[in-house]
């Protein structure tokens, strides 16, 4: 049986050493900081990003997806390097054209085997499904099966996250600036989640103190099989992340619990201070 590559994107916010360690090839999104682009995790660290975004006077950052031919380019060295099959997991369609480029770059290698999923998510969400169909791979299972497989799982990839302010949503365009005026004025520290593939808010607590509690409880809601806890450099991290694991009901494997610094494709919706965490929820 041949060997079935898996391929995501950078909005997966995947660790480089936990993608290595599986196998995974990451296909680089784009940023840009004035009239200097990156290629996100490549010209660009994570947190050499933070440290642009975080300086006084910066430009705000705007991303961009990976284009077809960065597609085109990730499965044709897959396949030279030997693979018969390959699944790419990407994030959300409906939050990033990068899911249609993946699809054009697939036709650009005609006759070959290559899978396309829409994890309807962002970040770990799609970070989740990349690692499992990995660890499908290697444990032999088809291509086909695979894609089937994380497809199903969509629907189990739930996302929490805590921010002190829609302004950064409001500059990358997933909110309106109305509605990020009221959260302003109102001095909302908004839950945000994806629901459909799209960004919405989920509860609107007007403390940091209450939205960090509600994000708890929302993410020990229900038994779950993974957890990577989110964050942009947020200073009580440890706390949030001790209060998660001690109440998630049925515990959680520590193999498949990770803490991962939001990187530069998403990074920039969130602001600094994000809170939260993605789950694959437990069948």
């Amino acid at each position: 049986m041949g060997r079935v590559a898996i391929v995501t994107d950078s909005a997966s916010d995947l660790n480089a050493d936990v993608a290595a360690r599986h196998g995974i090839r990451i296909v680089p999104l784009y940023v840009r900081f004035g009239d200097r682009e990156f290629r996100a995790g490549v010209d660009l660290s994570t947190d050499e990003f933070w440290a642009r975004m975080l300086a006084p006077d910066a430009p705000f950052p705007t991303t961009a997806a990976a284009s077809p031919g960065d597609f085109q380019a990730a499965f044709e060295a897959e396949f030279a390097a030997g693979a018969d099959a390959i699944v790419c997991v990407t994030v959300g369609d409906k939050l990033s054209a990068t899911f249609k480029s993946a699809e054009l770059g697939a036709q650009g290698v005609p006759g070959r085997e290559i899978h396309v999923v829409d994890s309807d998510s962002v970040s770990m969400g799609v970070g989740h499904l990349a690692i499992l169909g990995a660890q499908m791979a290697a444990a032999g299972v088809p291509a086909a099966a695979i894609a089937t497989e994380l497809r199903a799982r969509v629907k189990d990839i739930q996302i929490f996250v805590a921010i002190d302010t829609l302004e950064y949503l409001r500059k990358g365009g997933r909110v309106s600036p109305a509605r990020a005026a009221i959260g302003t004025v109102l001095s909302v520290k908004p839950i945000i989640t994806v629901v459909d593939g799209l960004v919405t808010m989920a509860e609107k607590p007007r403390t940091r103190a209450k939205a960090r509690a509600r994000t708890v409880a929302l993410l020990t809601a229900k038994p779950v099989e993974r957890i990577a806890f989110l964050h942009t450099h947020a200073p009580d991290l440890d706390a949030f992340r001790a209060e998660v694991l001690a109440r998630l009901p049925g515990g959680v494997d520590p193999a498949h619990v990770s803490t991962d610094l939001v990187g530069a494709s998403v990074g920039p919706h969130l602001g600094p201070g994000g809170l939260g965490a993605v789950v694959l929820l437990r069948r």
